[in-house]
């Protein structure tokens, strides 16, 4: 298998791992909770502290990636998690089970940053799109079958065994790492910025924690707010920070470079609205329509098989239509399939909606490979762990910001209507709010030259049309039939 395919399902073991484990713990809660004595809503202190954890830690890993060797990282971030996994198979109170879930986040965080820099410094440029490809089609697999895997272990044999499955697939990704992984770091790592780590780190998991928990009745309002407002401020000091030091954890500079201030900018607000798909989605087919999650499981199965279908293609796509037009016109068709789930009532037959789901995940699957993608067209090699970790972070912040709207979207609806339960009338205002969110990052993509990525699609910036295209091609015309121009080309 060449390397152009066999480093992107490495680190997309790791990644299926990763995803795969988050969606999963969700179904299992109250088998869990039963099992150690305490409440499902206690137990949700599991969840963000996963997040917490993730937040706090991501800042670092790209210079521990340059210090210790991205290989070295990469393969002790897997360790790391299957260690996090094990012990919360093996807890037995609500202490241990939170101390695990922080341990497993200190491996994630390592391994989702680390493992893209580690195809990005081993994969050629001019094959980045098949590779990026390549990566994300088990990541997307994960959330997707985590709920029906979770409730189908934990219905027929005990919820310890979701979390062990993660060790061969651990073991398996460490082997292949070591194995096919080039040993690259930084000739010249720089100096750690502490304090810059701090500051990050509070205001990182200030906002991921308080959005996480947003709307979900978790912690009263005034600490949501006080929990977002205190991250805003930490952020807010890094920011000033980060302008006189030479080496920052983050580094904000980078977003001058183009494609990936519209990676940054327009890919968070285009995952806002697809972040809330995976928690909307299953609550609506399960709460509102009455489905098992294990037959919600596989309904929701059609994205992914969508996703997977795109993955051969989307190199040839972008190749040909450059990631500019791809981009603008997929936010919206994403958009509008991600709308259409507003229409699903209790009479629509599965059928329509498994083939709604299926041709949805084409498009967004296409929209993530092509964001992830350009986002790296214009950065330097050296500056390549800067970037991985910024566009990390900002994944992660738009996911947590996609749950939160989604969710107070539907209470929202629940108290406009006066309903009691959650029912599925209190869904279709959600789907609808994320799907506008989503269609509004098209105009970030516009914002970006018509040749943007040109470096890594195939597509030469002279064979791109631009608003000066017929002016210029008419100059052209003209002075090839001047004589210097005749004899110059003879």
């Amino acid at each position: 298998m060449p390397k152009e395919r066999l480093i992107p399902l490495i680190v997309a073991a790791a990644l299926f791992m990763e995803n795969m484990d988050a969606t999963v713990i969700a179904t299992s809660l109250p088998a869990i909770a039963a099992d150690i004595g305490t409440s499902p809503l206690t137990l949700k202190l599991a969840i963000t502290s996963y997040l917490l954890s993730l937040a706090v830690f991501i800042p670092a890993s790209g210079w521990t990636a340059d210090r210790f060797g991205a290989r070295t990282v990469f393969s002790a971030a897997i360790a790391v998690f299957m260690v996090g996994s094990i012990g919360c198979a093996l807890s037995h109170s609500i202490t241990d089970f939170v101390a695990a879930r922080i341990l497993q986040g200190l491996g994630g965080a390592m391994m989702t940053p680390v493992g893209r820099l580690v195809l990005l410094r081993s994969i050629d440029k001019s094959a980045l799109v098949g590779a990026m490809a390549w990566m994300t089609v088990p990541a997307l697999i994960g959330p997707v079958i985590g709920p029906p895997l979770g409730g189908f272990i934990t219905t027929y044999f005990s919820w310890h065994w979701i979390f062990l499955i993660n060790i061969p697939i651990g073991l398996v990704g460490i082997v292949l790492a070591q194995r096919y992984i080039d040993p690259i770091r930084s000739d010249a790592p720089e100096p750690f910025d502490l304090y810059g780590m701090v500051m990050a780190g509070i205001g990182l998991a200030g906002i991921a924690f308080g959005f996480s928990v947003a709307g979900l009745n978790m912690l009263p309002w005034p600490v949501v707010v006080a929990l977002i407002s205190t991250g805003c401020i930490a952020m807010t000091l890094y920011v000033l920070h980060a302008r006189k030091t030479a080496s920052p954890v983050l580094d904000f500079s980078l977003l001058r470079l183009a494609t990936l201030r519209a990676s940054i900018i327009g890919g968070f607000v285009f995952r806002i609205g697809i972040g809330a798909l995976p928690f909307l989605l299953p609550l609506l087919l399960q709460i509102g329509f009455g489905l098992t999650p294990f037959q919600s499981g596989l309904v929701t199965f059609a994205s992914s098989a969508g996703a997977m279908s795109m993955k051969p293609l989307a190199a040839r796509i972008i190749r040909t239509f450059g990631f500019r037009n791809i981009m603008i016109i997929n936010a919206v068709v994403s958009s509008l399939f991600l709308a259409a789930c507003a229409l699903f009532t209790p009479a629509t037959p599965l059928l329509l909606i498994t083939l709604i789901l299926a041709v949805g995940g084409f498009f967004r699957s296409l929209q993530f490979t092509a964001i992830n993608t350009v986002a790296y067209a214009e950065v330097e090699t050296a500056k390549m762990s800067r970037a991985t970790t910024l566009v990390s972070v900002n994944q992660q912040l738009a996911i947590s910001t996609g749950v939160a709207v989604g969710a107070l979207c539907v209470e929202t609806t629940m108290q406009w209507r006066g309903l009691t339960e959650l029912s599925a009338d209190a869904f279709a205002p959600a789907f609808l709010v994320v799907a506008v969110l989503s269609a509004m990052s098209a105009y970030f993509f516009w914002k970006l030259p018509d040749d943007a990525g040109h470096e890594i699609s195939g597509r030469k910036a002279m064979e791109i049309s631009s608003r000066k295209g017929a002016a210029q091609a008419a100059e052209k015309a003209a002075n090839e039939t001047t004589p210097d121009t005749r004899d110059q080309r003879l």
